[in-house]
This record gives structure tokens, C-alpha cells and sequence, in this order.
């Protein structure tokens, strides 16, 4: 099966979200959609973790202050939040043939309107570009077992080399639909 997906993994600090976000540069001509998520930080201790879209909406997904169920290590997850964030972005209709998310991790997985939206992409006739979780279950494990998908592990020996590898691989993709 063809490859059409591009799914990026590794460990915490390897650079997955700066690989990504440096894809989402060189491809902006398509207008892309999705979101990406940086650390909130105070007094240089991460707090939690803000959403950002590409056409510069943003939200928070998490922070150690927010009570509720909703939980992943010392962060409670805004699931509200998420998912008003989410249908803001309208991603599905999106006409171009690119997204991208940030990530396919046990934060956003709480949300079944993540899971859902995430599956839905990546059966459609899009090209979607995520950094995915290196461990988990579920939809994490699901979207790594992918026959379309392009499975590609961030290392620190790799990061350097790899944005021109996966921007040549991604153009040849896209050329393709």
C-alpha cells in the first residue's frame, strides 16, 4: 500500500513538534490546517500545554491548575476546551490536502471528538502529518499500525538530517493526489 501519511515519534526533547512545525513552513503555500502545542511556562517550571492553530487561533489543552477527572500526570486536561478548539478549526471540510496535528498523545486521546476526528482524516483523501506518542494504547497504537502511514522516529543522532528527507518525501507524496 501506498504511503500517505507522515507520522512522526520519539522521545520527549528529540524535536517531533519542531520537525513538524518546520513541514508546516514549507508547505504553507497549501494553506494547511491544524494546530500545534507549545509548553506554558511560569517562572521557567512548565505548567501546562497551549494549542495552537496555524492560522493563529489558540486554546489550552492542560494545566496542573484545572481540577476534574480529566487527567494526565500532574495535568488536568480542559476537554471542553479541546473541543471547542477543535471545531473551530473545521478541519474536515479544509480544502487543501494537507494537516497537521500535534499531537496523537494520552493528553488528546481523553477526547473521543479528538479520536473521532483523527480517524475520520486519516480515512479521507487527505495527507495528514502528526507527531504521534512513542507508547500507548488505543488510537495511538491504532494510528502507528497504519499500512498509508509513514512511521518516521525522531532521534537526536536523526534531527538534523531528517528535515530535508521527510520535506522531499512529503512533496513526492502530495504529487501523487
Amino acid at each position: 500500500m501506498e504511503k500517505r501519511h507522515l507520522l512522526i515519534t520519539g522521545l520527549p526533547g528529540t524535536g517531533k513538534t519542531t520537525l513538524l512545525m518546520g513541514l508546516a513552513r514549507r508547505f504553507a503555500r497549501l494553506v494547511p490546517g491544524g494546530f500545534y502545542t507549545e509548553e506554558a511556562r511560569e517562572r521557567g517550571m512548565r505548567r501546562g500545554f497551549r494549542l495552537k492553530s496555524l492560522d493563529g487561533r489558540e486554546g489550552v489543552l492542560a494545566d496542573v491548575a484545572f481540577g476534574g477527572p480529566c487527567r494526565v500526570g500532574r495535568y488536568g486536561v480542559d476537554l471542553e476546551g479541546f473541543e471547542a478548539f477543535l471545531a473551530s478549526l473545521d478541519l474536515l471540510p479544509h480544502p487543501p490536502p494537507l494537516v497537521f496535528i500535534d499531537e496523537i498523545g494520552k493528553m488528546e486521546c481523553q477526547s473521543q471528538r479528538f479520536v473521532d476526528l483523527v480517524e475520520t482524516l486519516l480515512d479521507s483523501g487527505k495527507t495528514v502529518v502528526a507527531t504521534v506518542a512513542q507508547q500507548g494504547e488505543g488510537l495511538i497504537k491504532k494510528v502507528k499500525g497504519r499500512p498509508d502511514s509513514l512511521l518516521v522516529e525522531v532521534t537526536p543522532m536523526n534531527r538534523l538530517t531528517l528535515q530535508d528527507e521527510l520535506n522531499h518525501w512529503l512533496e513526492k507524496s502530495l504529487a501523487g493526489h
